[in-house]
């Protein structure tokens, strides 16, 4: 069976038409609000449409309502970029340009007028450090049992650990492992230097090797982690409740339950790809999220650290509106960041 222009078009009026009342549709209304065939003809091609898995007919209504495979086909073919408002342009600008003082404010803003605009739940991640890459490494001695170790990324970004030694360390075996651990560690991203085992170096050093073993990687290990770290940004939660979807209490609840678990979304939200993704119920591969949308859009500043934003909500979703929201508030996070550095500069 063919996917006809007509019955496109059809298609394309019942998502509209249940995006913005959430509830069935029919062929009457569809007949008399976009001039495309008598009701008749329409019912014919919407049960055509239903055989291909395109629409479902819910038990309790004559109407029809778009399967995750409908909305698939729209964001792929059908949906076209929405220009925002002056006024959405406006609120962007307000929240972005003025006093932003560091990157985590002007990321956890981001999440607020995006929820504010789109009125669904909506976060943001924190640049995603795993891009960062490693430039240094040093051993700073503070007395015989204690170093600081001194770890300083591509970015900019300084961590320092005191480490407590098992045993007094010499100057010289200090360098011999600060010096070995950035020959291995340089240019590698944090997250590819937890992977790498250097122990192998220090064979010829029985010193380094007992040092490196038992107070410095341990240490390294945590601090790598913590540079790994990633901040969520959750705004709108209780957005939800305005919405028909989750009119039902347990439902609602469980929405909750699955974004009160921050550890485990932030792994999922930082696991999607790059630029701007869409999954869909199932798509999501998700039991929390099969009845979800996940919109995800990825930000740059000063092209190297990356971090995400985007919305959750019900697969009923203005998908060409939210997906603009998003694209512009990514474009416009890096800008804001540059002009807030500027005016540091200029300081």
């Amino acid at each position: 069976m063919d996917l006809t222009e007509r019955k496109l078009k059809i298609l394309q009026a019942v998502i509209a038409d249940f995006v913005r009342t959430a509830e069935p549709v029919g062929s009457r209304t569809i007949s008399k609000n976009y001039s495309l065939g008598s009701p008749a003809t329409i019912r014919n091609e919407m049960s055509d449409l239903e055989e291909m898995g395109f629409l479902t007919h819910p038990h309790t209504s004559s109407g029809r309502v778009p399967s995750e495979k409908a909305y698939r086909l729209y964001v792929n073919e059908m949906m076209k970029k929405r220009e925002l408002s002056q006024a959405e342009k406006d609120a962007i600008a307000s929240e972005l340009y003025q006093n932003v003082t560091e990157l985590d404010s002007l990321i956890e803003r981001a999440a607020h007028v995006l929820s504010e605009i789109t009125s669904l739940t909506a976060f943001a991640l924190s640049p995603g450090k795993e891009q960062d890459t490693l430039r240094y490494i040093n051993l700073l001695p503070v007395d015989d049992y204690s170093v600081v170790l001194m770890l300083v990324s591509d970015s900019g970004k300084v961590s320092n650990t005191v480490v407590r030694l098992k045993a007094p360390a010499s100057e010289d075996t200090l360098r011999i492992l600060a010096k070995n651990m950035t020959y291995n560690y340089s240019g590698k991203t944090l997250s590819e230097a937890l992977k790498i085992d250097i122990i192998e170096n220090f064979r010829t050093d029985a010193a380094a090797m007992s040092m490196f073993e038992q107070s410095i990687a341990p240490s390294f290990i945590r601090t790598l982690e913590d540079m790994l770290n990633v901040n969520l940004y959750m705004d709108g939660l209780t957005n939800i409740f305005a919405l028909p979807e989750y009119n039902d209490i347990e439902k609602a609840r469980t929405f909750f339950e699955m974004i009160g678990r921050k550890a485990e979304i932030t792994q999922k939200l930082i696991s999607r790809g790059d630029g701007i993704e869409i999954t869909i119920g199932g798509e999501n591969q998700d039991a929390d999220l099969s009845d979800c949308s996940v919109i995800t859009a990825t930000y740059h500043v000063d092209g190297r650290l990356v971090g995400k934003l985007g919305v959750i909500g019900p697969t009923r979703m203005k998908y060409d509106e939210v997906t603009s929201v998003v694209e512009y508030l990514t474009d416009n996070i890096s800008k804001a960041f540059m002009l807030t550095e500027g005016d540091d500069d200029d300081r």
